[in-house]
């Protein structure tokens, strides 16, 4: 899950950006012009800002910089604009990425999590996970459970270690498609069902009968540590 701020004034985008994202898991808080949405950025903790350029009360050229000197968060412009004019103006001011619409809620998505793998790149990369009897170990990739290795697949691990590293939170299965098939556009979520299936098994544990996998239905799943449920 990500927190999302979307500032544009068009109601119809709005509500249809506000309804596709949270039904993939997301928090979103939506504004309709510029200085509400800069408003929201200094009273809020949002993880990503959608931002269009034709605001009624202030350009959204000028508002970046504002944005940017009020919290150091990812800024991605979306806009009918697709000139390079438009589009340089736009990076140069401090966006972190540019979409011009029409565009999809799965591009979209694509592109929040790209802006926020860069924007987190230099943070230090932990090397181990300990959630109740769960242990990863990232270097040598390997997991136990209270003790017990247990025999993972390659992509069993990349799950768990995606899960793993958002404890708590639901990670869609698209999400799962983009980081451990790098599939951002698409997939079949037969694939995340099958490999989340042998995962509970190897885990001890079942869709119905669930210790540390939750799922969410129409959205995902998420990690939890069996001493917080």
């Amino acid at each position: 899950m990500t927190r999302l701020l979307i500032v544009e004034d068009d109601a119809a985008i709005r509500d249809a950006l506000k309804r596709s994202l949270t039904e993939r898991g997301h928090l979103v808080n939506v504004a309709p012009a510029g200085l509400t949405g800069l408003e929201m950025l200094l009273n809020g903790d949002p993880e990503v800002v959608l931002l269009d350029l034709g605001l009624p009360d202030v350009d959204g050229l000028t508002l970046i910089p504002m944005m940017r000197a009020a919290r150091e968060v990812p800024i991605i412009v979306i806009t009918a604009l697709d000139d390079d004019a438009s589009i340089v103006r736009a990076l140069d001011a401090g966006a972190d990425d540019y979409v011009v619409k029409p565009f999809g809620s799965a591009q979209l998505e694509a592109r929040v999590r790209a802006v926020l793998r860069r924007t987190v790149g230099d943070r230090p990369v932990r090397e181990e996970y300990r959630i109740g009897e769960l242990h990863l170990d990232i270097p040598s990739r390997t997991a136990a459970l209270a003790g017990e290795t247990l025999d993972l697949a390659r992509k069993e691990f990349d799950m768990l270690h995606l899960l793993a590293s958002r404890v708590g939170e639901v990670v869609t299965k698209r999400e799962l498609l983009a980081d451990v098939w790098h599939q951002p556009y698409g997939g079949s979520d037969r694939t995340v069902d099958v490999h989340l299936s042998w995962l509970r098994r190897k885990l001890g544990e079942s869709a119905a009968s669930p210790t540390c996998l939750y799922s969410v239905r129409g959205v995902g799943v998420r990690l939890v540590d069996p001493s917080d449920t």
